[in-house]
Formats: C-alpha cells, sequence, structure tokens
C-alpha cells in the first residue's frame, strides 16, 4: 500500500478508537413476559456493532425507569451504589417501558487532521463548514461529550391506549417516537421527533440501524429531519433498531472544551405484532 494511503488509514483508525461514537442501550430481549428481569446492555461503536460500555457509576448522571401508566422510577441511586454500574430492571407491569440513561461529559482531545476525519465521518458538515470559515482546519480539538440513551421494552400485551413510550424525558437531544413500534404492522412506518434542547431539531441527521430478526444483513439509513424534527422510517420486517443522532455546537466555556458534543439514541425491537 502507498505510504500516503497508510498514514491516511492510521488517522482513521486512531480516530475511530478516540471518538465517542453511538452509545446505546439494548437488552438480550427486547419483548418479555411481565415480572422479568431484564439486564440492559450498554454498547458503544460504530454501525449498531460495538463493545460493551464498562460503565463507570461516576459518569451516570441518572438511569430512570417509565412504566405502563405513567409510574416514573429514579433507578440512579441503586445503580450506581458501586463504581460498576448496575442496569438491570424488573418489568413488572404489561406494556410498553421507557428506560432512559444519560451521562456527564468525558473529554477527548485531537489533531486537526483526526477531528477533520472523525467529523465527516459522522456527518457535522455545520463543524466542518464552521471550522473551514475560521482557518481552524489544521488546528487540534479538545471535545466534551455526553450521552442521552432510551430503550422501549415490551413486558407481555401491548396496551392500545397507554402513551409511557412516547414521554419526553428531557435529554439535551431526544428522539421520541410518535408511534408506538410494538403495534406497528409489518410494512408500518414509524415517525419519531428529534428536540435539540426542548425545540424541534431541523435538518438533523439521523442514522438508522434496522437487523433483521431473520439474519438478513442489517440495514442503514441516513434520514433528515424536517422543519418539525420529523422523519419517517419503513419497517419492512421484524428487526431490532437502532436510531441515533450527534449535535456539536462550539462549547460555552472555552476554557473547558473548544466543543460540545451530544449523542442521542433510541433502540426498540419491531415484532411486526408476531408475538
Amino acid at each position: 500500500m502507498h505510504p500516503r494511503l497508510l498514514a491516511v488509514f492510521a488517522v482513521i483508525l486512531l480516530t475511530w478508537s478516540a471518538t465517542a461514537h453511538e452509545f446505546w442501550l439494548a437488552p438480550i430481549r427486547f419483548v418479555v413476559a411481565p415480572g422479568s428481569r431484564v439486564y440492559l446492555g450498554r454498547w458503544v461503536g460504530l454501525d449498531f456493532a460495538g463493545k460493551r460500555w464498562p460503565g463507570n457509576s461516576q459518569r451516570v448522571e441518572h438511569l430512570l425507569h417509565f412504566e405502563p401508566g405513567g409510574q416514573r422510577t429514579d433507578l440512579t441511586s441503586a445503580a450506581t451504589q458501586t463504581d460498576s454500574l448496575q442496569t438491570t430492571v424488573v418489568l413488572e407491569r404489561a406494556g410498553t417501558h421507557l428506560l432512559a440513561l444519560g451521562t456527564t461529559d468525558a473529554f477527548i482531545s485531537m489533531s486537526g487532521p483526526e477531528f477533520t476525519a472523525y467529523l465527516r465521518q459522522e456527518g457535522l458538515e455545520d463543524v466542518l463548514y464552521l471550522r473551514t470559515r475560521r482557518k481552524q482546519q489544521d488546528k487540534p480539538a479538545k471535545e466534551a461529550y455526553r450521552r442521552c440513551a432510551k430503550t422501549l421494552l415490551q413486558a407481555g400485551a401491548v396496551s392500545k391506549t397507554d402513551t409511557t413510550w412516547r414521554t419526553r424525558v428531557g435529554h439535551p437531544l431526544e428522539i421520541v417516537p410518535e408511534q408506538n413500534p410494538y403495534t406497528l404492522p409489518v410494512g408500518g412506518s414509524l415517525t419519531v421527533r428529534v428536540f435539540d434542547a426542548g425545540v424541534p431539531a431541523n435538518r438533523q441527521l439521523v442514522q438508522a440501524w434496522v437487523r433483521p430478526l431473520d439474519g438478513s444483513p442489517t440495514q442503514k439509513l441516513q434520514l433528515h429531519t424536517n422543519i418539525n424534527g420529523r422523519v419517517l422510517l419503513r419497517l419492512s420486517k421484524p428487526a431490532t433498531v437502532l436510531l441515533a443522532a450527534v449535535r456539536m455546537v462550539p462549547h460555552p466555556v472555552p476554557a473547558t472544551a473548544d466543543w460540545q458534543s451530544t449523542w442521542a439514541s433510541l433502540t426498540f425491537a419491531f415484532t411486526g405484532q408476531i408475538r
């Protein structure tokens, strides 16, 4: 391989290992019987494939459980009693449960070329443009990043009247479904809204990974929200689904970091109403 290509490849590999990437919650099974204990796996990586996040309790800002019927339980204290984060929950009630985890900031620093490759990889064209306009392409960058992950789990029968699944948790960047995916038929469409600081996020890139339950290849889609913060996803076969979005802005405290990024995700299983 040509030395220049080797150098570019090395920069990309280094950037992948150093950057934040998608973060999501995923149990072994999304559909269980009421009363089941479910371990929420915590994953970080690319293309719906990654490694387990070790779960340092000091990084966790909150872990919340919204049960069918609207009851909210704060699991943060119980989950962070030890250094290793505990994310096993009990789904007592029948219906669709919403779990939400938020982290505090962590920090990474990169050289100019590394940061540029990273921004391109994540589709952060607005930040690339701003750095170019400021003539900062070759300058190193320090990023503060935080994560906001949500997952929907189904215990027993679906309630057609409960709307806990669409609860807005209040994350700084949040993906909110407008239909319960556990009630949709095969071939149905799911609309979701993305909120940035509580406001619909216009032209926000939403990446979707749809992993069919029949073992066929994972489908990756790149969608952009409309002026109302909405995107539409068509679901053609039963699958597990990861939706992810990232927002990056200049850090409000330049002495702390150059940039603040927020990574949001939503996971669920699309069963096509087959249980």
